[in-house]
């Protein structure tokens, strides 16, 4: 199957169902890899309300990509020119699946097994790094957070799953040991965690409410620039606030 350009129809529907089942709905010359997605034509519906607050035109721009999935992020920021895309994700099937993609659509993108803790290791910094739907997949969020802080080049995209208020209220610089009924507030910073399973997916560990993905991206540094869709956030890196040693 070196040579895809010749596949027909029929071969690359045979080789979607025996990579599948996918989580991105991706178009591969008419055939969908996930037409039955119960989000929709996801990540699609969800790119198409934040593309514009990426630049259109990122020639000679590196993207990292986290948690890859099927590549569909991949695919479209090396159709923007960037001249090296990495995905990185630690299921083989999702890379498996993103492989298969991006060579069907002519992209040249390097996918990799890698956990986001291990990305420090990699010596490198990227001047776009997707961070898209993982945050809740981990079990040490702030942690990985902290990591990309030293990553990021230019541009993080990043997206979690919120659950809770929607609201995210004004939280003071200290408080004292008497204050309680502000974590009562539905719009104080809180994270939700997962014991067993949520959606019947084991490795859904934290999810937060809007005002504590928003405070976690800060405490890791990140300066969040806007907000161009409900769950997704555009920052750059900026300076760590002080944190105390505990």
């Amino acid at each position: 199957m070196n040579d895809m350009t010749s596949m027909s129809n029929a071969e690359i529907e045979a080789e979607v169902q025996r990579l599948g089942p996918w989580f991105h709905n991706i178009d591969l010359h008419g055939v969908k890899t996930a037409p039955q997605h119960f989000l929709g034509d996801y990540p699609r519906f969800k790119w198409e309300k934040f593309a514009h607050a990426i630049p259109e035109d990122l020639t000679g721009a590196t993207v990292l990509d986290i948690g890859c999935n099927g590549g569909f992020y991949s695919i479209e920021m090396k159709r923007r020119g960037a001249a090296r895309v990495l995905g990185i994700d630690s299921d083989e099937a999702y890379l498996a699946q993103a492989r298969f993609a991006a060579r069907l659509s002519g992209a040249q993108i390097e996918f990799r097994k890698l956990s986001v803790y291990d990305l420090g290791a990699l010596g490198e910094q990227f001047d776009i790094v997707f961070f898209m739907g993982v945050l809740y997949h981990l079990r040490h969020p702030l942690l990985a957070l902290d990591i990309l802080h030293g990553i990021v080049g230019e541009m993080m995209v990043f997206q979690s799953m919120q659950r809770g208020s929607a609201g995210a209220m004004s939280v003071a610089d200290d408080y004292p040991f008497t204050e309680s009924a502000v974590f009562d507030r539905p719009d104080f910073p809180k994270m939700h965690f997962i014991e067993n399973r949520y959606t019947g997916d084991p490795t859904n560990w934290w999810i937060p409410n809007r005002a504590c993905a928003e405070a976690m991206l800060r405490s890791a540094g990140f300066v969040i620039e806007s907000h161009p869709e409900q769950e997704v956030y555009i920052c750059r890196p900026g300076m760590r606030p002080p944190i105390g040693d505990a």
